[in-house]
């Protein structure tokens, strides 16, 4: 990847550019995780986006905010209204887009006429709840992960999306803007290593203590950490295999080194089934500070005629920039640099939003992995036990061999 789209990447994930000068993009977001990025946004549509439409923004919690509006904005949206009561967020998102209407309240965007679409990066567990009203008021939604933190809340917008008819999307940023990503989709659907047998996703994440808001710490808040990072994971083991049905055949999920923060969870895995593969996905707030980013994120994908490995935004000891991409086949091992494919999510997300297609992202798939997560977090058992319960697992394994 080439410095500049390297930069604007780890920015689009919250790192300022004070940040990257300071700790060689040590932090994954700056105070209350709310740095916008370094790089200007797009100046307009990309070529390949061929339609229009006007778009709001409501909530500013979370630094995704900036890639979601970019990628509109690339796909031929027109940012036209932005609601967000935190004046610190609101002054930083102005700086970087300019002149843009500030909404006194949210019902002033649910009932602008010319708004079609709204997208928000909320504090999570208010995401699904705002995108039923969003739904409700005649509008399209867009929704940073995790869009849904509860089953509850995913009924609910299941049942809001069938009786409105409005679309309720889920910017999956691992897979919909990360090149490496796309291209691999490409060389799947190609059929470069025949059928999918399965996903391998691990996505370390750096914790940042310092820069973190209070809802950080809180899985009430943020859905746990399966429901959490786990969303991006549980996406691209449905997208690479296929699945259209899938179920949770483990999980794990706790704290085992975070004890000034007790409600929150910063090691998970979980092994997936599906009906055209199986995946396993590990997720943790453990990246080091001696790595020169937020995270060493990998993607396995093995297939019957060959495998496929992502190193999404870093090369460990080895070469510069992120989107790397590795496949061997019967032909021999190569490497691609994916720093110049396409990110294509936005031109097709606003044109299904004109055309009411759903060329960008299924909607079953993107409420399936959804629920996959949060079926995963509700079944998901300590990764580490004490002493007390190995002896007593032992000791029932042991009778069960008498």
């Amino acid at each position: 990847m080439q410095q500049v789209d390297r930069r604007a990447l780890l920015a689009g994930l919250g790192i300022s550019s004070a940040a990257m000068a300071m700790s060689g993009a040590h932090a994954q977001s700056t105070a209350q995780g709310n740095a916008a990025p370094e790089r200007g946004p797009p100046r307009g549509p990309d070529p390949s986006a061929r339609d229009r439409i006007r778009f709001a923004v409501i909530g500013l919690d979370h630094p995704h905010i900036y890639a979601m509006t970019d990628a509109l904005i690339r796909g031929g949206g027109t940012l036209a209204m932005v609601h967000a009561p935190d004046a610190k967020q609101r002054a930083a998102f102005l700086d970087r887009y300019g002149d843009v209407r500030l909404a006194r309240s949210e019902a002033e965007v649910l009932e602008a006429r010319d708004i079609q679409l709204v997208a928000s990066a909320a504090i999570p567990d208010l995401r699904a709840p705002l995108g039923i009203r969003v739904m409700r008021a005649g509008k399209d939604f867009l929704s940073d992960k995790p869009g849904i933190t509860s089953l509850a809340q995913l009924a609910a917008v299941r049942r809001t999306i069938t009786e409105t008819r409005r679309k309720f999307a889920i910017l999956y940023s691992e897979r919909y803007e990360v090149r490496a990503a796309v291209r691999a989709g490409e060389l799947v659907k190609a059929g470069a290593i025949g059928k999918v047998v399965q996903t391998v996703n691990l996505a370390p994440h750096r914790m940042s203590p310092a820069s973190r808001p209070d809802w950080f710490w809180d899985t009430a808040r943020y859905g746990g950490i399966l429901t959490d990072i786990g969303s991006h994971q549980a996406d691209q083991f449905l997208f690479y295999t296929g699945s259209t049905r899938a179920e949770v055949v483990s999980a794990q999920a706790g704290n085992v080194g975070t004890p000034q923060h007790p409600r929150f969870q910063d090691f998970g895995d979980m092994t997936l089934r599906g009906d055209g593969g199986t995946g396993y996905v590990r997720v943790d707030w453990f990246t080091p500070d001696g790595l020169s980013t937020w995270g060493d994120g990998r993607l396995f994908i093995l297939g019957t005629q060959g495998f496929i490995e992502l190193r999404k935004y870093i090369d460990v000891a080895g070469r510069p920039g992120g989107d790397h991409l590795f496949i061997t086949d019967a032909k021999g091992s190569r490497h691609e640099d994916c720093s110049r494919v396409p990110l294509p999510f936005g031109p097709q997300f606003v044109s299904d939003v004109v055309e009411r297609t759903a060329v960008a992202q299924d909607q079953r798939q993107a409420l399936l992995a959804a629920e996959l997560v949060l079926r995963a977090q509700a079944k998901a058992t300590p990764p580490v036990m004490d002493s007390a319960a190995v002896q007593s697992a032992a000791d029932r394994s042991a009778r069960r061999r008498r």
